[in-house]
């Protein structure tokens, strides 16, 4: 780890941090990486391809998906130069500008994936508890405008804590917890008072992640409240079966916060490599998994994969 000197804790650069005691494996720790971000990209691709060039795929439950894989997609593009970068030794560090865009972007990104998320939990309420509403609700005019309200959700409420940041007097070692920004990881730095990014930034995630969570959660306990006063088992288990894709990618998606939350609160006595790898797992693990799971759990997209791939092998 690079020494820092009083003058160095007021420039404009942190170092950011790869992965401790691992240092000498680094190339070698780069190909599982690389392998990781590969599939991100790929499999997001091939969600979003398969689901425009696949007619019978433009509906609601599709069209939210197609908004999570684009999501995914650009956390992916969000954190890969940084943590690729540490791992092949191109960067070391990174500028305070920069350091805060990119920390727009993650958080951006992570309350967007959990509003998308929550769409779709709509949806599946829609089509379970009103099914002969559904295309009357969910037209596609509704839809843009749902995914209006998720963008500028998303991307609007952030800038006040964001920016602030630019102001802050950074007066503590400019050493990052991970291999990417984040807001909590940049006020730990500060000396100045950090209260409204504490308070605002408390507020965003009560009031995004939280609720989101909630939301999710009341409209699965309506959706089991219908589902079981269906008197055929066949139609219960038909029934469920159409969210299982949609409880898997919500559990994929708040496990990983969730444990970051309890390393970063709880976990101050644990090797900062632990930080590091749960850090990872927050931003990696969604945007892989979400693409297998809909893959193999929904029929329609998986028919049009293996399709995809039957006529590339020809």
């Amino acid at each position: 780890m690079s020494h820092f000197s009083i003058t160095d804790f007021n420039s404009s650069r942190f170092v950011l941090t790869g992965f401790p005691g691992l240092e000498i494996h680094y190339l070698w720790l780069s190909i599982p990486f690389f392998s990781i971000y590969a599939m991100v990209f790929l499999g997001n691709c091939m969600v979003l391809h398969v689901i425009r060039t696949e007619s019978s795929l433009h509906q609601p439950m599709f069209y939210f998906l197609a908004m999570l894989a684009l999501t995914d997609l650009c956390m992916g593009l969000s954190t890969v130069h940084t943590v690729l970068g540490i791992l092949w030794g191109l960067i070391r560090e990174i500028s305070l500008d920069s350091c805060i865009a990119q920390s727009y972007f993650i958080h951006g990104l992570s309350f967007m994936e959990s509003s998308v998320l929550l769409a779709m939990a709509f949806d599946r309420y829609i089509a379970i508890c009103n099914p002969l509403r559904y295309s009357a609700i969910l037209t596609n005019d509704r839809i843009v405008r749902i995914g209006v309200a998720i963008l500028c959700r998303s991307s609007l409420l952030i800038p006040p804590v964001i920016i602030r940041l630019k102001f802050l007097n950074y007066c503590r070692p400019h050493i990052l917890s991970h291999s990417f920004c984040l807001h909590q990881d940049l006020i730990r730095m500060a000396c100045s008072n950090i209260r409204f990014n504490s308070i605002y930034g408390l507020a965003l995630v009560i009031s995004n992640l939280l609720l989101d969570a909630v939301l999710i959660l009341i409209s699965y306990i309506m959706i089991l409240h219908t589902v079981l006063a269906i008197a055929s088992r066949e139609e219960r288990l038909k029934s469920l079966q159409t969210c299982v894709s949609h409880i898997c990618a919500v559990l994929v998606f708040y496990i990983p916060i969730i444990g970051l939350t309890m390393v970063h609160r709880f976990g101050k006595h644990l090797s900062p490599l632990v930080h590091v790898l749960m850090g990872n797992i927050y931003i990696l693990f969604p945007p892989m998994m979400n693409p297998i799971i809909y893959s193999i759990k929904t029929q329609q997209i998986r028919r049009r994969v293996q399709r995809l791939f039957c006529l590339e092998g020809a």
